[in-house]
């Protein structure tokens, strides 16, 4: 079957609860989210809380494309116009009510990455793009094509739209497996305050 985003499964608002469940799942150790929320007993209910504001904005500005209805994996992608957040689009989010669950303590970090990641991406990703701001896995269906699948399919279309498409990784074993889909390293960086490696990549517009 050809990569087509008509294969996949464009998510709703109202699913953006289970899909952040899911995301929780998968990124449960990841790097990121350990240096986010280091007590691993929280983890899972802040970062459903984290996963579902940004869900909600990326379908509100972007497009959130699930495997199928049954949420193996969720990918989420912006035009480079809507990286950065405007209070209004927070608020219609709902990303001010999720910040309310999460303690204090976890602010500053998270607000150390977004001011990390905002320089990076707009220094190494000036131009027109669109922008892989999320890409998840169940763990139950980790290794079984569904990142493919998400990724070949908007490939397919921005590829026709000769548009570049920026991503970060904070997971050294992600970078081969994007490398392999086309993307290049652009900069690697350690984000403020933590030992998190970050890697910036771009997979140029054929």
């Amino acid at each position: 079957m050809a990569p087509d985003l008509n294969n996949l499964v464009r998510l709703a608002r109202d699913r953006a609860k289970p899909a952040a469940e899911m995301l929780a799942r998968a990124f449960r150790d990841y790097p990121l989210m350990v240096y986010f929320y280091p007590d691993a007993s929280e983890r899972m209910k802040k970062g459903v809380h984290s996963f579902q504001s940004l869900l909600r904005y990326g379908v509100l500005y972007g497009e959130v494309y699930a495997t199928s209805t049954n949420l193996e994996g969720v990918a989420m992608w912006l035009t480079s116009k809507r990286t950065r957040r405007t209070l209004w689009a927070n608020i219609r989010s709902g990303d001010l009510s999720a910040l309310l669950r999460v303690r204090r303590k976890n602010l500053s970090p998270q607000r150390s990455y977004i001011n990390y990641s905002n320089s990076v991406h707009e220094r190494c990703a000036p131009f027109p793009h669109l922008y892989l701001q999320l890409l998840g896995i169940d763990p139950v269906h980790q290794g079984k094509g569904y990142s493919s699948m998400l990724l070949r399919a908007m490939f397919a279309r921005i590829d026709k739209e000769g548009l570049p498409c920026y991503l970060e990784t904070q997971a050294e074993k992600n970078v081969g497996i994007y490398e392999h889909l086309g993307f290049k390293v652009v900069e690697e960086g350690i984000v403020p305050g933590s030992n998190v490696t970050s890697w910036a990549m771009l997979r140029e517009a054929e």
